[in-house]
């Protein structure tokens, strides 16, 4: 039986991408605190203003009678600590010493381990507020994140955002240094990072968001289902593709402790927590990760790639970018998987489905094609002729393909994704800046990510270096991730093809570096009653 979550303890944005839910701006400040007693009163000001995972009304689907509330508001506010901000806020040490080393730690301190020192260190290439560690007044203690609407007319965050900034900004200001707002942040104010979402202009001027980022994929499409996230009369539809595979190839909700501190994860373990226990129950941990796109220079590879990848593979040569493009990412650039479409014609039809489908109003049809884009497996490409072994979809979410029993014929044999349900992440946050129009890259662009989960050594960053940064779980020797891998001059991308095609495999050579690294750090995000117990003080750790 599913767990009853509580969501008035839950910060909201762990539970749900806001950009999802008509928040396509948004803004993340970074504080320092100088002193516990004016840390605590800010804190507590802030706490009253969180947003917690409380639903919201919805027009397109109502909740259930019963479903309790809160207001749809107007900016959200959540907030999370390093932990140096903890100690900075007079948490007691024994409590802390429960805290997860690689959260001790901090990013910075483990980027050989994230691979992070490349194409240049870290001190080269992040953004200035992430690099004061030895000044204790400039050390990152405290991420404020804050989500809002935007005006349809101008694409601008609505006017309460630069309000609640202010707001935040006074209470640090009258507390004399004792709470400080960091400055250092690259891009058009250095006091805080601005996000949004991709933009497209209609017909009549106005301005609707997009869910793709700068490369121009649909993004964030298959995040997973936990167990509780969700209302139950939703998991039936949410869960297929977004779950976790069972033997019998059913799909079932991920273990709610793979993503919420004292639940029983997929082991069926509770993992140890900072005491008291209230502490950390239904807290999480987030890396905050800022990556650089280096959209002109994808661009440009793509394009250098298209005229041999077209005559080897016998296409059309206006088919061979979006097809490269597929290869690279494991899904078409609208999200169409290439184990459901695995050729440009197919998806072509795909989105003729799609098109006639949202002209006549066939809920149906597109409630199927919505499904197939998380609803498959990769038995059925055991040569990965149809999605590239070392695809980005494949080593991020390798579903079934790690099963032991992999190319087992026997149905009775198979594992389901046992080995993959422990290295889910959650992914939540926004594109930054503007692509390129043309050659420079050295501009502010890309994506600043939340990558949530219950530990973070065990699942974001194994699947950062091992799955991302090592190609031997995949059969693919030193290769990198073709997209947010490390590119050296000897990097390469196998795309391989059927063997009964007699055609060659391609390989797409001398890969440049697409993502850079930019700024981040290990973020603890307690919940709401961990925030009350850290802005008055008053935590007993026995």
């Amino acid at each position: 039986m599913s767990p009853q979550l509580e969501l008035a303890d839950i910060q909201g944005n762990v539970l749900s991408a806001y950009g999802r839910l008509g928040f396509p701006k948004g803004r993340f400040l970074l504080l320092n605190i100088a002193d516990a007693d004016a840390g605590r009163n800010v804190i507590e000001l802030l706490r009253r203003r969180v947003t917690t995972a409380l639903r919201w009304p919805s027009d397109r689907k109502p909740y259930p009678a019963g479903t309790i509330y809160q207001k749809r508001p107007e900016v959200t506010l959540n907030l999370a600590f390093t932990f140096r901000g903890l100690l900075a806020l007079d948490v007691p040490i024994r409590t802390l010493r429960g805290m997860p080393d690689e959260f001790i730690d901090g990013m910075a301190a483990r980027a050989d381990i994230l691979c992070d020192n490349f194409p240049k260190a870290i001190g080269k290439s992040w953004d200035p507020v992430w690099l004061d560690e030895k000044d204790p007044q400039r050390r990152v203690h405290v991420l404020v994140t804050l989500n809002t609407d935007m005006d349809p007319a101008t694409g601008a965050p609505s006017e309460r955002l630069d309000e609640v900034t202010r707001e935040i900004a006074g209470l640090c200001s009258a507390t004399k240094g004792g709470v400080a707002l960091l400055s250092g942040h690259r891009g058009d104010n250095p006091d805080w990072q601005d996000l949004s979402a991709i933009l497209a202009r209609q017909e009549d001027g106005t301005f609707t968001p997009l869910p793709v980022e700068h490369f121009g994929f649909v993004d964030a499409i298959g995040d997973p289902l936990f167990d509780g996230q969700v209302p139950p009369d939703l998991v039936a539809e949410r869960v297929i593709g977004q779950g976790k595979l069972l033997p019998d190839q059913s799909w079932a909700p991920i273990a709610t402790g793979e993503f919420l501190l004292g639940y029983p994860d997929e082991s069926q373990e509770i993992a140890g927590a900072a005491m008291p226990l209230d502490f950390s129950r239904n807290g999480t941990f987030y890396a905050y990760r800022k990556l650089h796109q280096n959209v002109a220079g994808w661009r440009r590879y793509l394009a250098s790639q298209a005229d041999a990848f077209a005559a080897v593979m016998d296409i059309p040569h206006d088919h061979a970018v979006p097809t490269l493009m597929a290869k690279f990412a494991g899904r078409w650039s609208d999200g169409v998987p290439l184990m459901v479409a695995p050729t440009f014609e197919e998806w072509q039809a795909v989105r003729r489905r799609r098109e006639t489908a949202e002209r006549t109003g066939d809920k149906a049809t597109i409630a199927a094609l919505d499904r197939a884009l998380v609803d498959f497996t990769f038995r059925g490409d055991p040569t990965g002729a149809t999605c590239p072994f070392s695809s980005h979809l494949r080593r991020a979410n390798t579903r079934d393909m790690l099963d032991p029993l992999f190319g087992a014929t026997d149905p009775k044999r198979w594992g389901g994704s046992i080995l993959n349900n422990r290295r889910r992440i959650l992914r939540r946050g926004l594109p930054y800046g503007r692509g390129p129009q043309g050659e420079d890259d050295s501009g502010e662009h890309g994506i600043v990510m939340l990558a949530c989960c219950a530990s973070l050594f065990r699942q974001f960053e194994f699947v950062q270096q091992q799955w991302m940064q090592y190609g031997l779980d995949f059969g693919s020797g030193n290769d990198t991730c073709p997209i947010i891998g490390n590119h050296g001059k000897e990097a390469k991308f196998v795309i391989a093809t059927d063997p009964a095609s007699g055609k060659p495999p391609f390989i797409c050579d001398s890969l440049p570096q697409f993502i850079e690294t930019r700024g981040g750090d290990y973020f603890f995000v307690p919940s709401m009653t961990a925030l009350r117990m850290i802005a008055s003080g008053t935590i007993d750790p026995t």
